[in-house]
């Protein structure tokens, strides 16, 4: 009898493949790739461990657990004797896409030799499916193709580099053999500071929410959510942003006391999913592109191989010509209607 592994992006996707009776082991992949340093040119135990630290740091998962699962599922991924073919399993939006192409890299530098690969990107989400509608999916699911796994290769590359142009320069090429990685790819770049004031996509429109009244950290969140295409984005990375928009010095949203927004570490407590947000005057000033939060604050962060230093020298996301450039001053650009979206929102991985 044949032996299949399926791997896709988090527990929630993986418990609903279970529960319709899908043949084989499944794994969960569940990093947030989309958050912090991400080196494609590590192994994958290395970049592992890297991720690890990082969840670890921001308080999402303790570092023992995480490091754990990491290497067991790079374990079973590693060391395919056991399977005959290994079936992706995958969504639409930047969080599944980045994991996505992570995968084909892997397993196209050999670690699949002699294996059947296969692969399904769901046009959506994963859980809401029936039964009946992921039978289908499995029984006609697609061979990876050699276009897919080059494409991969190069996307990951770039991804992990710490030249986002490089990832602009993919999107000039045709991406059809993944059909939905330059939506995905786009919307990253879009989370490096604007040229309008210094804040990411995901930022403005935290701020632009709360400043429409929706005012708890989960009503902002939800307001967030249906902006995005296609959704990626967790609660508790969305909190961790209103966090790094807070602070003792030079917030831009503060409780409505002026106490400085901690994001939770590990359960969310009710208080503060539930407690009001106000916009702070320095706030409503960037926001409107009078100031640059990029000079402002002195906060690090990292996407993908790039480093976001504070300044009014690095990265930026011109939303008119729509790339990223270096150096481009701030209130040199104005920014471009998003259009929405009314998928439900829901934590990833």
């Amino acid at each position: 009898m044949t032996q299949r592994l399926n791997i896709t992006n988090g527990d929630s996707a993986a418990g609903t493949l279970s529960e319709a009776g899908v043949e084989g082991k499944i794994i969960p992949w569940r990093d947030v790739l989309h958050e912090g340093p991400v080196d494609s040119s590590l192994s994958l135990e290395a970049l592992s461990k890297e991720r690890a630290r990082f969840i670890s740091e921001q308080g999402w998962d303790d570092f023992a657990h995480v490091s754990g699962n990491f290497a067991e599922r790079d374990r079973v991924i590693r060391h395919l004797d056991y399977f005959d073919e290994v079936v992706l399993w995958f969504e639409d939006d930047l969080y599944d896409q980045l994991q996505l192409i992570q995968l084909l890299d892997f397993f196209g530098r050999g670690a699949a030799r002699g294996k059947t690969l296969s692969v399904i990107v769901v046009d959506g989400y994963i859980p809401p499916l029936s039964v009946t509608q992921l039978k289908k999916l499995d029984e006609t699911r697609p061979r990876v193709t050699p276009e897919q796994l080059e494409l991969a290769t190069r996307a990951w590359k770039a991804f992990g580099s710490g030249d986002p142009t490089s990832i602009s320069k993919l999107l000039d090429e045709s991406t059809s053999a993944l059909p939905y990685l330059a939506p995905a790819l786009r919307r990253h770049l879009e989370e490096f500071p604007s040229a309008v004031n210094g804040l990411s996509r995901s930022e403005h429109e935290a701020l632009t929410a709360i400043n429409a009244g929706h005012s708890t950290p989960v009503a902002a969140f939800l307001e967030v959510a249906t902006k995005q295409e296609s959704i990626f984005l967790g609660d508790i990375v969305f909190y961790s942003y209103l966090e790094r928009l807070s602070g003792k010095k030079d917030a831009l949203v503060t409780w409505k006391g002026g106490t400085p927004v901690i994001a939770p570490t590990s359960e969310t407590a009710r208080e503060f999913v539930e407690g009001e947000l106000v916009l702070t005057p320095l706030g409503r000033e960037v926001l409107a592109g009078n100031k640059d939060w990029q000079g402002i604050h002195n906060r690090t962060r990292w996407l993908g191989g790039v480093e976001i230093n504070p300044g009014e020298g690095g990265w930026r996301w011109d939303p008119v010509k729509r790339l990223v450039r270096r150096g481009i001053a701030a209130g040199q650009a104005k920014p471009t209607t998003r259009t929405q979206d009314k998928s439900p929102a829901r934590e990833k991985g």
